[in-house]
């Protein structure tokens, strides 16, 4: 699919609010309601809107931890891990990146207990995990969900 300048425009303003209606999208860009509906799911058929979410602050509903890993693989049980890591609530993000088969990892949990509790019982006891690097947030100067155009 191409991508015009309107559609870009579309994009834009659901990035920055996500519950815009089709006529305030229209009033915003001087098109029909209709015709922002059409863009719209034209964009959500094509896959380049993939869903409409909610961003949750995780400190206001008592996750107080904030923490990053890497963590490096057995190549044979890398999927295995990712899969099992990505079905643990407290993960919020797992992505494979570039390396030795390593995994980049965002967990939120409720304070440093909970987090002790993840890396012994949750994270150690995987097979297959060769290397574990932690780093906790300190302070968050910028936080995106989704893609800026």
């Amino acid at each position: 699919m191409k991508i015009d300048d309107i559609d870009r425009k579309i994009l834009q303003l659901l990035t920055e609010n996500g519950r815009l209606s089709y006529a305030d999208i229209g009033k915003e860009l001087n098109l029909s309601r209709v015709s922002v509906r059409e863009r719209v799911h034209q964009l959500m058929e094509n896959g380049v809107i993939e869903r409409f979410s909610v961003v949750i602050n995780s400190e206001k509903v008592g996750k107080q931890v904030s923490a990053f890993f890497e963590v490096d693989c057995e190549p044979a049980y890398l999927v295995e891990v990712a899969q099992t890591l990505a079905d643990n609530p407290s993960v919020a993000s797992c992505y494979q990146m570039t390396g030795p088969s390593t995994l980049h990892m965002h967990v939120l949990v409720e304070d440093f207990t909970a987090l002790e509790k993840f890396v012994n019982n949750e994270l150690y006891s995987l097979e297959g995990i060769s290397r574990v690097e932690s780093h906790i947030l300190l302070r968050r100067f910028k936080s995106r969900s989704g893609l800026k155009l």
